[in-house]
């Protein structure tokens, strides 16, 4: 490798990363589409809602998924506004408090008690608090003509602390029964959740005759970027068909410029699949809305939706809302039929999630989620590696103590690994300048080269790809721990030394505006270190240059990753160091001689035996 290869290599790594981080920047903000048009206050309805005219021979829409409320060609979802003479019951136990809106007989919003919105705030986290429906409303042309949806207001049944029932006649025909219950905070029976909240819809039909039913379509939530700092990654709608998951990101609605003007696409106004539906998900980074129905459904819709900036932005916030579709069967007359849904609201905690799972919910939390995950193994490593801090944090008690305790664990499970390869690396070293003679010797014959070369690895017992060992060790572990950080709720606002908060970088100052994270810069030094430790296998100046500057690349790679990633790299690198440093003082055992030359014709090294039978005379 020649200095213009060195530049060139160079020049491509900061195009690259410049590269990821402009996408990584401009996601979410490009080709803004224009705003949605302001929409009028709906007046209020003293009494349930009743007949509209009937549709004709009770036809059903030709799709599964409604037509975004006759808004196809609008960028965004239309968000709702607050009625202000609504009537709200709140459902609540020591994780959340759900509060109920007799305006679509659904959940307006949710608070997490355990989460706060923001760091060193009493106010809880509130899911769907803006939203373009509330939770489990019907949507606008879940019934075409009579439109059961946030407009209509429902008859409150009756409400206790566990239960609210609400009630409404469509047509004078169809009686609409919706009963909510949620869990009691200590419960511990397997399938069941604070979190989650049991919604039982009865359809009761009250002619003489048999009454079809539409497709039913309900919103199952709006989520939020989490703060201010998130640009959308981890935004996105999720569903299961039965056989596999499937996640619709934020991005995919946006459309962007692609790579260079390669894969250019223009905004959409919404995704839609057409497929059984077992579970259904509108998340956040750190939250998520999961809808588990009894039945599966038939059909997910997926839209953005323009929302007020958080705190700290000066640009509106751009979410997703997602509307489930569900076939009904028809009534008989006098007959009633019933639907029933879990909705999980909560946190996106792989124990909690994956004690109540049953058709693979824990996928929520998107561990193997790209192909370069997959190959990484993620979705394997990453769900036993959330296991093992939690195991660690029921210990301790502190988040970033569990961490260290987890890291130095894994370390100690791979030490006969990169001990191996510490060895390897270092006799590599050692046989470098013979390494280079043959070089030089063989330079016209690289075929005797590559033949000379092995009989040298054999004699000195090198394996050449000894030193490739702990990469392929640690870099799984070091993508599912990435992975597994970035969706864990248990770490959000949770301090160490001096970090506020284990899910987002260390920054503890700013300098001409540009942040200072310390973590960063600690795993960047472990790592100059262990570059100074570890024998170089080359003499190549130019690659050695290169292996120096690949710490400095890696540190400003990481340098805006959360804290949480880098105290684990930094304590894996201070382990590394210690475990080097007993390396480089341990002795290599000698290496036995080569064996002597074989005579042709036997099969020993010993001396070819002298003939001494006398020759027969003629």
């Amino acid at each position: 490798m020649d200095k213009k290869n060195l530049a060139i290599g160079m020049l491509l790594l900061v195009a690259a990363f410049g590269l990821m981080f402009y996408t990584n920047s401009q996601t979410p903000r490009q080709q803004p589409p224009p705003a949605p048009p302001a929409q009028p206050a709906y007046p209020a309805q003293s009494a349930p809602a009743t007949a509209s005219p009937a549709p004709a021979s009770g036809a059903q829409p030709a799709s599964a998924i409604p037509d975004a409320a006759g808004t196809t060609n609008a960028s965004f979802a239309p968000l709702a506004l607050a009625n202000d003479d609504a009537r709200h019951v709140t459902l609540s136990n020591d994780y959340i408090q759900a509060r109920f809106t007799d305006y679509g007989g659904a959940i307006s919003d949710i608070a997490f008690k355990k989460y706060p919105d923001r760091k060193g705030s009493d106010a809880p986290f509130v899911f769907n608090e803006k939203h373009a429906d509330p939770i489990l409303a019907f949507s606008t042309d879940a019934f075409t003509s009579g439109k059961l949806d946030r407009h209509v207001r429902y008859e409150l049944v009756s409400s206790t602390a566990s239960e609210v029932i609400y009630r409404t006649i469509f047509e004078d025909r169809i009686e609409v029964l919706r009963r909510y219950s949620i869990e009691p905070a200590g419960v511990t029976e397997k399938g069941r959740d604070p979190y989650r909240i049991r919604h039982e819809l009865t359809l009761r039909n009250l002619t003489d005759q048999a009454t079809p039913l539409p497709i039913l379509s309900f919103n199952i939530g709006t989520a939020s970027p989490a703060n201010e700092r998130d640009v959308g990654t981890y935004l996105g709608s999720g569903y299961n068909n039965g056989d596999k998951s499937q996640f619709i990101e934020r991005a995919a609605l946006a459309g962007g410029n692609g790579f260079f003007g390669i894969g250019a696409s223009q905004p959409v106004p919404y995704v839609s699949t057409s497929e059984k539906i077992v579970w259904a998900s509108v998340s956040n980074q750190f939250f998520t809305g999961l809808l588990t129905p009894d039945q599966p459904g038939r059909g997910m819709l997926t839209r953005r939706i323009e929302l007020p900036p958080l705190r700290g932005m000066t640009t509106p916030a751009v979410g997703l809302t997602v509307i489930t579709s569900f076939d009904a069967p028809a009534l008989a007359p006098n007959g009633e039929t019933k639907l029933g849904f879990n909705y999980y609201g909560g946190p996106k905690e792989y124990t909690r999630i994956r004690a109540f799972s049953q058709h693979n919910e824990d996928e929520v939390m998107q561990y193997g989620r790209y192909f370069f995950n997959r190959i990484m193994f993620s979705g394997a490593i990453a769900p036993f590696m959330n296991w093992l801090m939690n195991f660690m944090h029921g210990f301790v008690g502190q988040w970033g103590i569990a961490i260290v305790l987890m890291t130095l664990l894994l370390k100690f499970v791979t030490v006969p690994f990169t001990l191996a390869a510490s060895r390897s690396a270092k006799r590599m070293q050692k046989i470098q300048p013979e390494m280079q003679a043959l070089r030089e010797k063989y330079k016209d014959n690289p075929q005797k080269m590559n033949q000379a070369t092995m009989e040298l690895f054999k004699k000195h017992k090198v394996n050449p790809m000894g030193g490739c060992l702990p990469i392929f060790i640690t870099m799984p572990l070091f993508v599912a721990f990435f992975v597994m950080l970035q969706s864990t709720a248990e770490l959000r606002f949770q301090g160490f030394l001096w970090a506020s908060d284990l899910s987002a970088p260390d920054t503890i100052a700013r300098i001409f505006g540009l942040p200072l994270n310390i973590m960063p810069l600690l795993m960047g030094s472990t790592m100059l270190i262990q570059m100074r430790l570890t024998p170089s296998p080359t003499v190549d100046n130019a690659q050695a240059k290169m292996m120096k500057i690949m710490p400095v690349i890696f540190t400003l790679f990481c340098y805006n990753f959360s804290c949480a990633l880098a105290l684990y790299s930094t304590i894996n690198g201070a382990f590394t160091i210690c475990q080097q440093l007993i390396v480089n003082r341990m002795k290599d055992k000698p290496t036995a001689p080569a064996p002597a030359t074989v005579a042709a014709g036997t099969g020993t090294g010993r001396r070819p035996m002298k003939n001494v039978t006398p020759s027969r005379k003629k």
